[in-house]
């Protein structure tokens, strides 16, 4: 699919910065034909209390990357399909995170995201994580 005219980094830059994308700090620096490029300054306001960046910091990253191009590459009358359960704009979101396998060497965790009194499913989610000792 071809690049859609007018679709470039001042109007993706303009159309996310009072939301998530502008919030965290994305700028992106490149839109062309198959490509899209972005910057995120580190702060401390994007890691993790190990010190670390965040894991959600890098997935809102790509994720918008990831999106932003697609929508970019979109035919005129199409539209993105999402795989989440639902969506929420107001409100409050809850969410619980379970072990499936606690390992020596892994550990396999899974989280559910839902929202509102009713606690609709929102997204389902699987974390595999690498047990690392000190040498």
């Amino acid at each position: 699919m071809p690049l859609r005219p007018g679709f470039d980094v001042e109007r993706f830059n303009h159309f996310g910065k009072d939301f998530l994308p502008g919030l965290v700090g994305l700028e992106l620096t490149e839109v062309s034909e198959g490509l899209v490029r972005g910057e995120l300054g580190l702060r401390k306001a994007l890691l993790a209390p190990n010190g670390y960046l965040h894991a959600g910091a890098i997935v809102t990253f790509a994720d918008t990357l990831a999106g932003y191009g697609c929508i970019a590459h979109l035919p005129g009358n199409a539209q993105l399909k999402v795989n989440f359960l639902n969506t929420a704009t107001e409100g409050t979101l809850y969410g619980e995170a379970r072990a499936v396998h606690l390992g020596r060497t892994t550990q396999v965790w899974d989280a559910l995201v839902t929202h509102g009194e009713e606690r609709r499913k929102l997204a389902l989610f699987r974390c595999t994580q690498l047990v690392i000792y000190p040498r």
